[in-house]
């Protein structure tokens, strides 16, 4: 059956979703879920009531029907979990958003509508206060103008006027009872629910304690843990920098095999070199035979070097010399063309004065 009737005049004013969560009735200590994924979750007003109410339906099930008074207290447990207690449902709520922001928003939301029903019951007691002030008043001057009446007024006066004020005194004494009834049966209504709030209230100090408990015990498994993580992260640095130095010695270890095999076969090149020098060794006398005759060789080409040295320096002398006759011979061949030419110019002046002696004739 669904919380708000088709004909109620309660109307949404606020809608998220979230995980809803009840305490354990048993243990009043663990969250039981109430619903198996996020559900629809609003703020109803109803207007002819004055009142608020938080509603949620899973399918047809209705898991949250709370009717928030000012006594109510909205607490943000975590950065995405808020719970308040209900006395009437005599149990805990828990909702588990999915940000931050949402449950920021949803306990905003949660003290607007506490003050509007802690104004609203302000202004019902202030009205009750009214009428049965007004009630009493009005008690209390009627006799008095009736007894005013009785004694300035005659017997007719009596008669005509003592009707009608007793009729209205008793119409309003029936109104006066009609508010202290109301006002002693709200008095009871708000003592029975004062009192629920203080056994939620005791019941919510106790769980508030037990959780304060669990949280300094958690706190201390979470100080023994990090430090149980401290000790494991220096640990790990300390194998890291262990692997570091066996890494270095891998190493070391690969360089210095590289570098003994290098040595064996430098190792190898000079024993095959030295194999190559011990049959060297073998044809060492061959050689210094074959050294001395060509030692006697060089000694004869040396002596045939000498003499075409001087073979050469006589033709370099007769070279010069012939350069020498070359040079006079090209001075006096260009003295004989220098003549040659003068006495060529001369037979051709010679030949022009001819042909102009021929002219003339």
């Amino acid at each position: 059956i669904s919380p708000v009737p088709p004909y109620s005049r309660e109307q949404p004013i606020f809608t998220t979703r979230a995980h809803v969560f009840q305490i354990d009735p048993s243990t009043k200590k663990n969250w039981v879920p109430a619903s198996k994924q996020a559900v629809t979750v609003s703020y109803f007003y109803d207007s002819t009531r004055n009142s608020y109410r938080i509603i949620s339906v899973d399918g047809a099930k209705v898991i949250i029907n709370s009717t928030i008074t000012p006594n109510m207290t909205f607490t943000k447990t975590s950065q995405k979990f808020g719970q308040w207690a209900d006395s009437r449902a005599n149990t805990v709520f828990g909702l588990g958003f999915p940000s931050e922001q949402q449950l920021t928003k949803f306990a905003e939301k949660f003290q607007e509508v506490k003050e509007a029903a802690k104004l609203a019951r302000d202004r019902s007691q202030e009205k009750i206060e009214t009428s049965s002030n007004h009630s009493q008043e009005s008690g209390r001057e009627t006799p008095s103008s009736t007894r005013a009446s009785s004694v300035n007024g005659t017997d007719d006066e009596k008669a005509s006027h003592g009707g009608p004020a007793e009729a209205h005194l008793k119409s309003e004494n029936d109104k006066l009872k009609i508010a202290l009834a109301q006002s002693s049966s709200n008095v009871k209504k708000w003592e029975t629910e004062l009192q629920t709030l203080r056994e939620s209230n005791a019941r919510l100090t106790t769980a508030l304690q037990e959780s304060a408990a669990s949280i300094e015990h958690w706190k201390k498994q979470f100080s023994a843990c990090k430090e149980e993580n401290d000790q494991l992260r220096s640990k790990i640095e300390e194998l890291e920098e262990q692997c570091n130095e066996i890494n270095k010695e891998k190493e070391r270890n690969a360089q210095l095999s590289r570098r003994l095999q290098e040595l064996e076969t430098e190792l190898q090149d000079k024993e095959l070199e030295l194999e190559e020098l011990r049959k060297q060794g073998e044809i060492i006398p061959q050689l210094m035979s074959e050294c001395e005759s060509v030692s006697q060789q060089l000694q004869a080409a040396e002596k045939k070097n000498k003499d075409l040295e001087e073979k050469v320096r006589t033709l370099r002398t007769e070279v010069e010399e012939s350069k020498h006759r070359q040079t006079n011979l090209k001075t006096e061949l260009k003295n004989f063309l220098d003549v040659l030419d003068g006495k060529i110019d001369e037979l051709h002046d010679f030949r022009q004065g001819l042909s102009k002696l021929g002219i003339d004739n």
